[in-house]
């Protein structure tokens, strides 16, 4: 599996991380055991997990399978610390409950040390240098080697990785931030992913497959035995069931389809990524001699420009059959296809459809000039 640094650090990880929310609770000890041994004998080392997963069963179990099952050496742990079972406060982001939380954690896992820390949120009632420091104690104590942040927004990241770059005396650069990202949910694209670019933060994008639903396993019904009729995790799912999902969980199975994968497998998984994004792309089909038509595999990375922070490049497998148009050309013969990207040379880019237009939002580069983003050519010679 390819191993890639966190952020701007010297740390490496796997490209694909394994997550434990329902370690403990809905996932067994023996299904468990099953997962952490395929992903490490695919050559997986990131393992995520939090205090508050099955109340701290999550990381009780991963502690007792690293003990016999795999080696402790091996694996990237990485927890998180912050979020609180109290109604009048969710997050507790205090120097003193965020310490005590981590020696729980580390005495759950059986081990000295995890290889990376993160706030679990951001807590409004607590100075952030506060909550920073406790991440600064945890680091030069030995307790946790890398730090980082989940579920802060823009400026939040902005203001936590920048206070630990400029403030004085030694403090614990930012390696990650940690957000739900896939296809279903594009909202870190605004703000946060420029943000984490700018300052060299590394991503791990959580949910990559939608909460799951991006595998169509909910396209007719919801199976018995899935999150989506789990008594703990049907709330989770249920966002992800509306008819907005279930027209982008369409368009992937088609795409999938043609390439003849799952529709998990159509997507590139989430990733932790860094200031190199993005990654070279997946080898392209091969076009066919009857019917010249897109074979770009849809990925789901950014593109170089942060100006251009769009998820999806080059996804006209899926977003021309969506919109009920298709490529005429093959690969190469057209631009980006993502909700900002120009198609020109292609029927059905996101924002509309035309022969030589730059469809984006923002106006063209060739062909006729810009286009409104509804599909209507609205100059020439730009």
């Amino acid at each position: 599996m390819e191993q890639r640094h966190l952020g701007r650090t010297g740390l490496r990880v796997s490209r694909i991380g394994l997550g434990t929310l329902t370690w403990g609770r809905d996932t067994d000890e023996h299904d468990a055991a099953g997962l952490l041994k395929a992903f490490w004998e695919a050559g997986g080392t990131l393992v995520d997990t939090a205090d508050v997963y099955g109340d701290g069963e999550a990381e009780y179990l991963l502690g007792q399978l690293i003990e016999g099952l795999v080696p402790r050496r091996d694996l990237v742990i990485s927890t998180k610390a912050g979020s609180v079972p109290d109604p009048d406060r969710r997050f507790d982001g205090s120097r003193g409950h965020l310490l005590a939380a981590l020696d729980a954690s580390l005495a759950r896992l059986g081990t000295d040390y995890v290889d990376v820390w993160h706030i679990h949120a951001f807590d409004p009632f607590t100075p952030l240098e506060e909550t920073l420091q406790a991440l600064d104690l945890a680091v030069s104590s030995g307790r946790a080697r890398y730090a980082g942040v989940s579920n802060y927004c823009g400026w939040q990241l902005a203001k936590a990785a920048t206070w630990q770059l400029a403030a004085p005396g030694t403090r614990t650069r930012l390696a990650s931030t940690q957000l739900e990202y896939s296809l279903l949910q594009r909202g870190v694209e605004r703000e946060v992913l420029p943000a984490a670019l700018d300052l060299g933060i590394g991503l791990l994008p959580s949910s990559p497959l939608g909460r799951g639903v991006l595998t169509g396993k909910y396209r007719h019904a919801t199976p018995a035995d899935s999150r989506g009729a789990s008594e703990h995790m049907a709330a989770f799912v249920a966002p992800y069931l509306d008819d907005t999902a279930t027209r982008i969980v369409d368009a992937v199975t088609t795409a999938a389809d043609g390439l003849a994968v799952t529709p998990s497998r159509s997507l590139s998984p989430g990733s932790a990524t860094g200031p190199g994004w993005p990654p070279r792309s997946s080898a392209r089909a091969t076009r066919s001699s009857s019917r010249p038509r897109c074979q770009w595999r849809p990925l789901v990375f950014l593109t170089r420009s942060a100006e251009r922070s769009t998820m999806c490049r080059r996804l006209c497998t899926a977003i021309p059959i969506t919109t009920g148009a298709r490529c005429e050309h093959g690969p190469g013969d057209h631009g980006d296809l993502a909700v900002r990207g120009h198609g020109h040379g292609c029927r059905g880019g996101a924002e509309g459809a035309g022969d030589g237009c730059d469809l984006g939002r923002r106006g063209g580069r060739r062909g006729h000039g810009w286009g409104d983003g509804r599909g209507r050519c609205r100059g020439h010679g730009g």
